[in-house]
């Protein structure tokens, strides 16, 4: 399911890091410019990267990036100019290193010990206070400090997995008697569109301090695109009193590139929460510049039977309508991802390599902007109309999900690649 359509996104300003194989290459290390996807355990037996003393030999055959990932930030920016200088003569470099994205398998790229969930954007949850409860005053705590509950890390996928419908426990809203709760496969199935930050360097909490907001950035890899997919029926009724377990424990996809911090660097932004509403504690007080001017888009990729909207005979999605749903943008999120680090330590928690922080849904505060369906549908208030006509209020089983990400112009050539994923029936 995977697309070859990003070229764009992969310069040599880009240069991610993902794991790959082929036909010939067992899964390692990656590295994609334009729709080239680059072998790095291959490169370092080749010697290409002996000068960086610090890069531990063999580490780029591994099949997880959890290893490099923890390595400093020195080493990080040592191999990233080490292949814009390898790659930008692309075509002397030799073909067994390389192959073109149509002919490799894209893994998922870190082993996730952990999996924290934020809510870091105020019109996402000003919107949904909207949709729910008719009231969009956040939360008692969402001045003070980003609001996040522990997910499930274990049913982390990499784009391109389908996911299957979960069953649970919700009120039937088709039946007269109010209250009644069944079991069965969620009706209300709904995307997250978000952010990750994938942790590099660990934390051992051991010192008796956390880490500043100022500081946490040396502990962040980079980003990928995350689809926290949610069943908001099973969801609502699990949340009182506590937080969300199998409304949302069922999966959640990341992108298979991770976009690291350096390429993200030149596109720092002021976001919503530079200039705070409350007195801040210490950890958390942040520079102007916290956010990233990440430009997000969502659609739905769904059968359709009108000529409307369809891709193309011959293309990706041929006899399938495809919908854009909702742009939005990273920069308006109101905590950073420094901050996040720096309240997840500030009580006594450790980091560990490859742990993944999520965002929260990425919302603007008009329509076209709402990063799930639960705002674009006031709750289920509201059906949302697709390119050929037809409606959503939530998810359809045979709905494909898309979410991009792209930085600065076309010309910029740093973006996310997509992250996408297909709805299969519940296993009754």
């Amino acid at each position: 399911m995977t697309s070859p359509s990003y070229a764009h996104h992969f310069s040599l300003n880009n240069l991610p890091f993902g794991v790959a194989s082929s036909a010939t290459h067992a899964s390692q290390c990656a590295t994609r410019l334009q729709n080239t996807v680059i072998f790095l355990g291959a490169l370092q037996e080749s010697g290409y990267f002996d000068e960086i003393t610090d890069l531990p030999k063999g580490i780029f055959t591994n099949a997880t990036l959890n290893e490099y990932a923890a390595l400093p930030k020195t080493v990080h920016t040592a191999v990233r100019a080490k292949l814009q200088s390898v790659l930008s003569e692309m075509d002397s470099l030799p073909k067994d290193y390389k192959a073109d994205i149509s002919k490799v398998k894209l893994h998922l790229p870190i082993s996730i010990p952990g999996f924290t969930d934020f809510s870091n954007s105020l019109n996402h949850v000003q919107n949904a206070g909207r949709a729910i409860l008719n009231d969009p005053s956040p939360p008692p705590g969402f001045f003070h400090f980003p609001i996040g509950y522990t997910g499930r890390a274990s049913t982390v996928v990499v784009s391109g997995t389908p996911i299957t419908r979960p069953c649970g426990h919700f009120y039937d809203r088709t039946n007269p008697t109010p209250k009644t709760v069944v079991y069965g496969p969620s009706r209300a199935l709904d995307y997250e569109l978000e952010l990750g930050v994938i942790v590099g360097k660990s934390f051992d909490w051991g010192t008796g301090k956390g880490i500043a907001a100022k500081d946490a950035e040396e502990y962040v890899f980079g980003f990928v695109l995350l689809n926290d997919w949610s069943a908001r029926d099973i969801q609502g009724l699990e949340m009182v009193p506590l937080g969300p377990l199998n409304g949302k424990a069922f999966g959640s996809t990341i992108s298979p590139w991770i976009i690291t911090t350096d390429a993200l660097a030149p596109f720092r932004a002021a976001g919503p929460g530079s200039v705070p509403r409350v007195e801040l504690a210490g950890h958390l007080q942040e520079q102007k510049q916290g956010n990233f001017d990440i430009v997000m888009s969502v659609e739905i990729i769904h059968p359709s039977t009108t000529a409307n909207g369809q891709a193309a005979a011959g293309e990706q999605f041929e006899g399938k309508a495809i919908s854009s749903i909702a742009i939005s943008s990273a920069k308006d999120l109101f905590w950073s991802h420094r901050q996040m680090v720096a309240h997840l330590t500030s009580c006594g928690s450790d980091l560990r390599t490859g742990d993944l922080l999520g965002t929260g849904t990425v919302s603007g505060s008009e329509e076209g902007s709402f990063g799930c369906l639960l705002e674009s549908t006031k709750g289920g208030k509201q059906a949302v109309k697709l390119a050929d006509g037809n409606e959503r209020i939530y998810l359809l089983d045979g709905d494909i999900v898309r979410m991009t990400a792209v930085l600065g112009s076309e010309d910029s050539g740093v973006g996310f690649g997509e992250c996408i994923g297909e709805i299969l029936p519940a296993k009754q």
